[in-house]
């Protein structure tokens, strides 16, 4: 293969060349994207809106709906609009973009979950000290920080992978995946980005470590609660953030420790659904369900609304 030396676009994975199901696939991920963005969106406005949702876990519950909108936006829309103009490309700038941004927001998704898993550790294992270790200052700290340790890994990624020249503009990808982009280096510069991939993966890796042996030591401190009500309330604050940090381990476990010799486009596209897409898409439900407080702002925001409506 000829070097790309100029490259101006990429070509994506189509999902079909049958019209009939490119519509299909417009409508479906319509759908998906829609029920995502609302479901975030309606707990970010309960969040910011009540009062009573003003505390710490709250407060990184809101960045964690705001990554998830933003995850899913940059890649359903693009896909969205070339299934509905019967189209395959994405410009270059375009494509570093939706790299850096998905590596950008991929890796605050995950340091947010980690410090969300610090908090329910503080407030269950240290109440005294909580209001103390967990205040306002130090929460916005944190989350700046997690923004930041994104902001650097989008950047890392993106100038690695694309640092390299490419022997071909087609993506095995519906969207611009790290892993597909490098299969079409002509050099051996591309080792540089695997070089950093497994860097992020043992940071990942301590990420979950550290979510895991938090939550040992909360299951410790709730055993240690005399009355089985008190150790439901413990638990019942810990089990929303427990599923949004499963979804996520089960989905990059699925994606990442798969065998990778023998997989279709089929189910590359299927894995990447499942961790891109899926995430955003649950964990509105997961919070909605499962907390009575998210459940009480919004009944409340609903009922206001009404009240405005007859006036």
């Amino acid at each position: 293969m000829a070097n790309l030396t100029s490259t101006t676009e990429f070509l994506l994975l189509e999902f079909s060349d049958i019209r009939e199901l490119q519509i299909l696939h417009f409508f479906v991920f319509l759908a998906v994207y829609l029920t995502a963005v609302t479901g975030n969106l309606l707990i970010i406005i309960a969040v910011a809106f009540d009062h009573h949702l003003h505390t710490p876990m709250y407060f990184f519950l809101m960045n964690l709906a705001l990554l998830d909108i933003a995850l899913v936006s940059v890649i359903v829309p693009k896909a969205i609009a070339n299934s509905l103009l019967n189209s395959r490309s994405i410009s270059y700038s375009a494509c570093i973009a939706q790299v850096f941004f998905l590596l950008f927001l991929e890796g605050s998704d995950l340091a947010i979950l980690t410090i969300m898993a610090h908090d329910r550790y503080v407030a269950i294992c240290n109440p005294l000290q909580y209001e103390t270790i967990m205040h306002r200052g130090a929460c916005i700290e944190m989350a700046v920080s997690a923004w930041i340790a994104g902001t650097l890994n989008g950047i890392l990624h993106s100038a690695g992978t694309f640092s390299v020249t490419f022997c071909s503009n087609m993506i095995d990808q519906f969207f611009c995946e790290v892993p597909q982009i490098i299969k079409l280096s002509c050099s051996d510069i591309y080792l540089v980005e695997v070089g950093i991939i497994i860097f992020s993966c043992f940071l990942g890796l301590g990420c979950f470590i550290f979510i895991i042996v938090s939550y040992m030591q909360i299951f410790a401190a709730v055993l240690r609660i005399p009355s089985v009500r008190g150790q439901k309330k413990a638990l019942s604050t810990c089990l929303p953030h427990i599923s949004v940090v499963s979804l996520l381990i089960f989905s990059s476990f699925f994606t990442y420790m798969r065998p990778q010799g023998h997989t279709s486009p089929e189910q590359n596209v299927l894995f990447a659904i499942i961790y891109t897409i899926l995430p955003p898409l649950l964990n509105p439900f997961i919070y909605g369900m499962r907390n009575k407080e998210i459940k009480t702002a919004l009944l409340k925001l609903s009922d206001l609304g009404y009240f405005c409506v007859g006036i």
